[in-house]
């Protein structure tokens, strides 16, 4: 960094970027509809992560809580976690038969970029479901899994 220079950007290395993650995760965000947690307070490269989304009102969804693995492997966060729904959902980016977000069909995914979180991620998700494609789709039944 020169003194004097306009912007700079200096790169976090991703366990402190994680930690970082985690500890706004513990604290509880936004509106409190979306939290996320490692899975395995052991686990020294903080892969493992879970996620839950509490359902948009006025949806198919409403009233329902949606568990979510994510999984951030050595590049993160230069490239986007692997993001699974654990609960049965239908939505246009989920893949039916794995409950595996498709990086394809969900544009924070397709054009991640590095400053992108996990929070990011399932703020974005519980969007989708609100969005007119998916608020109408017919659901699961309730408590199933993938």
């Amino acid at each position: 960094m020169t003194l004097g220079s306009g912007a700079s950007s200096v790169v976090v290395p991703r366990n402190f970027r994680l930690l970082e993650e985690l500890e706004r995760g513990e604290k509880g965000i936004g509106d409190g509809t979306v939290s996320y947690g490692m899975d395995d307070g052991d686990d020294i490269y903080m892969r493992s992560w879970t996620g839950t989304i509490i359902a948009p009102h006025n949806t198919v969804h409403e009233g329902r809580i949606y568990q979510l693995k994510l999984f951030c492997d050595k590049d993160y966060p230069e490239k986007p976690p692997t993001v699974r729904f654990h609960s049965r959902i239908n939505m246009t980016c989920v893949n039916h038969d794995t409950g595996v977000v498709e990086p394809k069909k969900f544009s924070l995914l397709a054009n991640w970029q590095r400053e992108y979180t996990m929070e990011n991620i399932l703020t974005q998700l519980k969007k989708e479901m609100s969005a007119s494609h998916n608020r109408k789709l017919v659901q699961p039944p309730e408590g199933t899994c993938f």
